[in-house]
């Protein structure tokens, strides 16, 4: 199945195949150098898989977690394509999930002004949202992706195979992102989530969720206005993730959070079966002011207000600007008196 991301001169294809990797490059122009990107929590397999089909591969593992994605991690990708003497030609494959490819895309983005990237990503999560779109960044003085660029990839490449070796947890942490797409925009998938089997339709879940931001992005590629919706819980969530710590909570277990005061009331109750059902509700004590001041800071964030996307009907929004500290005092009422 190959989806065509309609950007102009930026376009490019997003192709989904279980098997792909052994043939990316049938896909892929490997006749260069190419910088494979993974990490340490990645199957090495791989990363091999895919150099072995280069010209001239060369392999760069960084650690697994957000920490990766930092000026030291940056630094370390630029390095070692100088050290390898790469050009404008030559290229950078990000094999992992959203941490390898957000600091893949903007090494490519910035190196030499720009050559060229691709994405093969690994997990749920980055297979159904960051792998397309043309986010890239890495982390700074404490603020989930306040450096980057918006550097779209060459091409896709969406092997859903390579999930069956995530555990369980992970892949219910992509299926946050998933939910998140069905409820603001797709009513059907939102109906496969409340009374299908989840595990027997994951393509389709992959596939419907792609589409969502795939028309959602050539809509508005900068973020200007309607690719909002696409931060649907993750203002509350990015606060969540960022007072809570990595080791706790996963990003898409904290966006689930997240979304739960962005539905009606008459809503909530469906979307919180579907969460439980996917194992993404969590009971915890939340640092609330460690969340407001992680909204304050959030680059989403301006001034003291913030732009949100709210549902009262399932593949139906609203954007509302408000300010920080309601959004805030609203997510801390509805969640604090959510029953277990």
């Amino acid at each position: 199945m190959t989806l065509h991301m309609n950007l102009g001169k930026d376009s490019y294809d997003i192709v989904m195949e279980r098997g792909i990797l052994a043939k990316a490059g049938e896909y892929l122009n490997f006749n260069r150098c190419v910088l494979v990107v993974t990490d340490t929590g990645v199957p090495s397999q791989y990363a091999k898989t895919v150099a072995a089909q280069c010209k001239n591969g060369i392999i760069c593992t960084v650690e697994q977690g957000e920490s990766s994605k930092s000026l030291a991690g940056l630094e370390k990708l630029l390095q070692v394509m100088l050290d390898h003497g790469f050009s404008r030609r030559d290229c950078v494959v990000a094999v992992g999930g959203g941490v390898v490819g957000d600091l893949s895309g903007f090494a490519a983005s910035v190196y030499m002004r720009g050559i060229d990237f691709y994405n093969i990503p690994t997990t749920l999560l980055s297979q159904i949202d960051s792998s397309i779109g043309g986010k890239t960044a890495i982390n700074f003085g404490g603020v989930k992706n306040i450096a980057g660029a918006f550097y779209q990839p060459k091409k896709v490449l969406i092997d859903p195979a390579l999930l069956e070796t995530l555990p369980a947890r992970q892949i219910s942490n992509g299926l946050a992102e998933a939910i998140k797409m069905a409820l603001t925009s797709d009513r059907e998938l939102f109906d496969i989530f409340e009374s299908r089997e989840i595990e027997g339709n994951l393509d389709e879940i992959i596939l419907r969720s792609l589409n969502v931001k795939k028309a959602v992005v050539e809509a508005d590629e900068r973020e200007s206005g309607l690719r909002r919706i696409l931060n649907f819980g993750h203002t509350v969530g990015h606060g969540i993730e960022s007072s809570e710590g990595m080791s706790q909570l996963y990003h898409g277990e904290c966006v689930a959070l997240g979304m739960i005061p962005m539905c009606g009331e008459a809503l909530r109750g469906r979307v919180l079966s579907v969460l439980k059902k996917c194992n993404l509700y969590r009971r915890m004590d939340y640092d609330w002011e460690r969340i407001a001041a992680a909204a304050f800071h959030d680059k989403k964030a301006e001034g003291d207000s913030v732009t949100v996307t709210t549902v009262n009907e399932i593949g139906s929004f609203e954007m509302k600007t408000l300010r920080c500290f309601d959004v805030i005092d609203e997510a801390r009422k509805i969640l604090e008196g959510l029953k277990a």
